[in-house]
């Protein structure tokens, strides 16, 4: 079994085997080179489809950003993130229709285990010494609004249409239709026709 197939098995995986570090350097190469470029640059949004597992026709991403494999997040159409995205996707990521994501998001389909020397170990017949971690996958579905500093955690589930309130951090399921926010995040209020501002127009 790979490294990378250990990971989608939900077993402890070695982030600093060599396989997993070269599949993941040639996403840090291309946001380095992303986000070197001016937001004007034609030849910039065509790097992300060089790294990403899967994305819809039409996206925009603010810069700067930093995914950690790139080819284990798929999105969906019309996805937008604002500044400072950073998509920690050890563990695969599904992203609906119609996303938005404000400045400093991160997504963190990754964890450590908390026994100290379960997460770091030395091999003793070469010296290598491991990094176990485990992920979850997180899954966020469509017209979903994550607000400016949100966190999310592996294993977690965001249904249709739900808003994540600023500086949340997400580690259990949130329903579809519902406003959420706090640390930890939680479902607050279905979210209804009276929270249009149609009348702002």
């Amino acid at each position: 079994m790979t490294e990378e197939e250990r990971i989608f098995a939900g077993r402890l995986f070695d982030a600093r085997s060599k396989e997993l570090r070269d599949l993941k350097h040639k996403a840090h190469v291309l946001c380095q080179k992303f986000n070197a470029l001016d937001e004007y640059d034609e030849g910039r949004l065509p790097i992300i489809r060089e790294f990403i597992g899967r994305i819809g026709e039409n996206y925009y991403f603010q810069g700067p950003i930093q995914f950690n494999y790139g080819c284990h997040t798929f999105i969906g159409e019309n996805f937008f993130a604002n500044f400072n995205t950073t998509i920690m996707d050890d563990g695969r990521i599904f992203i609906g229709d119609n996303v938005m994501f404000g400045p400093n998001v991160s997504l963190m389909a990754t964890s450590h285990p908390l026994i100290p020397t379960e997460r770091t170990a030395m091999r003793y017949e070469d010296g290598h010494v491991s990094m176990s971690e485990y992920a979850e996958e997180i899954y966020i579905g469509n017209n979903v609004w994550l607000a400016c500093n949100v966190v999310v955690l592996g294993g977690v589930h965001i249904g249709d249409n739900a808003v994540i309130g600023a500086g949340s951090v997400v580690t259990k399921d949130v329903p579809e239709n519902f406003v959420a926010f706090g640390n930890p995040c939680k479902p607050v209020r279905r979210i209804t026709e009276k929270d249009s501002k149609m009348n702002l127009l």
